[in-house]
């Protein structure tokens, strides 16, 4: 038995896109970086596998950092779970069109879900060729780091879950 809350933490993302790998950038800064004390953090480069989740069951919490197209200027961080997210309910043709969120949503159908799960998305300049992120995002990586870790410090085993 865990003393403290087991928080995992997804960075999303590919590599090859600059902005678009915002949250394995996140991932490798936060592997480096020490963790709080009060809670038990592991931190996943989850790369573009829409199933990463699935290797993490026995987390209390999940934190999925990824690119996220909000409109705003570059850098804008957005914190959001996945029940609010609205989409439309298109027919797969394939297991390669599952998605991040098809992975959470189905694994609630199984019964094997996580307590809480959180996605912080940051707005991308540039999604073109490239492995260097941009300028803008550079700049933003401390306070993007500083979201993430706050997160992950207010997991509360005894707030009900959403719904309740």
């Amino acid at each position: 038995m865990r003393n403290n809350p087991k928080v995992v933490v997804l960075g999303m993302g590919n590599l090859l896109l600059k902005d678009e790998g915002i949250g394995v950038h996140v991932a490798h800064a936060l592997q480096k970086a020490p963790s709080p004390d009060s809670i038990e953090l592991e931190v996943v480069d989850g790369a573009t596998s829409p199933d990463a989740t699935l290797a993490f069951t026995e987390a209390d919490k999940l934190i999925v950092v990824d690119a996220v197209q909000g409109g705003d200027e570059p850098g804008a961080i957005y914190r959001f779970c996945p029940h609010d997210i609205n989409l439309d309910d298109n027919s797969l043709t394939s297991l390669h069109q599952v998605s991040l969120l098809d992975n959470l949503r189905l694994m609630e159908i199984f019964g094997q879900k996580y307590r809480d799960v959180v996605i912080i998305g940051v707005q991308p300049k540039e999604t073109d060729w490239g492995i260097e992120l941009s300028t803008e995002l550079k700049q933003r990586m401390p306070r993007i780091i500083e979201v993430v870790l706050q997160e992950a410090g207010q997991y509360h085993p005894d707030r009900p879950e959403k719904g309740e």
